[in-house]
């Protein structure tokens, strides 16, 4: 991998059963998938996984399996930060991290309650590092148990520590992805790989300095946001950027909608063995819902089509 490559890194859904258990030959089925279609990485064991509606030994059998099948072919990691103390959650990142992951993430809003301030979690990330031994960490503002956007003043004392190696934006402004990326840029020697969760920042966040992306767009479309980060930076190719990163933003709020039915709808619909069925999402599609999708999916092709984009088939 040069340095100067841009990744995808999917954040994975979970397929169910009929019985709503975690179905590991359609995970195999959706690695495959997604290796095709050209990523860099996995994000196993987070939000777009329904972690939080799975049980621990479900986390740890899910994650295990991805990592022997994906078998080094790309890094895998996965949210390490469960449990009610800080201590529990670094007696849970070590078993996750002995199923063979490369960097175990942190959930920022599992180490202060909303109310608290940076000094909090600063204390509570402190003492994670010393029970983590040398587990290589990684962040996740994840939307849940609520978003914890961490400023670029406690990120830099965050990497000062040398044990992150992995960091999942959902922060959104582009103020805020430059004052981290800005800092990256002045501690040359920090080895932190830093993802955008959101697609309509791809072009921005990949020119600014970004490793690359990991959004739920790419449980719909992975070839797209691949060729993203692969001609982001590309100067024979900046019409074409422009043009592909106003289709993205404009149908991300959609795809958003009824999350991750909606991308088990579409990955069925691209002939995935995904069933459409979801722990955290109860409702069925409604037809409206349905009908965008197929829409978008219109659009994929079209997009595809324009650029050249092969589609990653089974």
């Amino acid at each position: 991998m040069h340095a100067s490559e841009k990744k995808f890194v999917p954040v994975m859904i979970t397929p169910f059963d009929l019985k709503a258990k975690v179905d590991l030959d359609a995970v195999s089925r959706l690695i495959d998938f997604y290796l095709a279609a050209g990523v860099k990485g996995f994000f196993a064991n987070c939000l777009s996984s329904e972690m939080f509606s799975i049980s621990e030994d479900e986390r740890l059998a899910l994650t295990k399996h991805i990592v022997d099948y994906v078998g080094g072919k790309v890094p895998v990691v996965a949210t390490g930060s469960f449990g009610l103390t800080i201590e529990d959650k670094a007696e849970f990142t070590k078993k996750i991290y002995d199923t063979g992951i490369d960097a175990a993430i942190m959930i920022t809003g599992h180490f202060a309650n909303v109310e608290d301030d940076d000094d909090v979690l600063l204390r509570n990330f402190e003492k994670m590092f010393s029970l983590t031994e040398n587990i290589p960490l990684g962040m996740y503002e994840c939307p849940a148990p609520y978003k914890r956007i961490i400023p670029a003043a406690t990120f830099k004392k965050l990497l000062s520590a040398n044990r992150l190696v992995y960091h999942k934006d959902t922060s959104i402004t582009h103020e805020n992805i430059k004052a981290k990326l800005d800092i990256l840029k002045e501690m040359e020697n920090n080895s932190l790989e830093f993802y955008d969760a959101h697609s309509p920042n791809a072009m921005y966040s990949l020119q600014m300095g970004a490793k690359g992306m990991s959004s739920i767009s790419g449980n719909f479309y992975p070839e797209i946001l691949v060729w993203m980060c692969n001609n982001a930076n590309n100067p024979d190719k900046q019409e074409d950027v422009k043009w592909l990163q106003s289709e993205i933003a404009r149908v991300d709020p959609l795809i958003h909608q009824a999350y991750p039915m909606s991308a088990k709808y579409f990955l069925k619909k691209r002939g995935l063995p995904v069933r459409t069925i979801s722990r955290t999402f109860a409702l069925e599609l409604t037809p409206d819902q349905k009908k965008v999708l197929d829409e978008i999916h219109a659009s994929f092709l079209g997009w595809c089509e324009r650029l050249e984009i092969k589609q990653a088939h089974l």
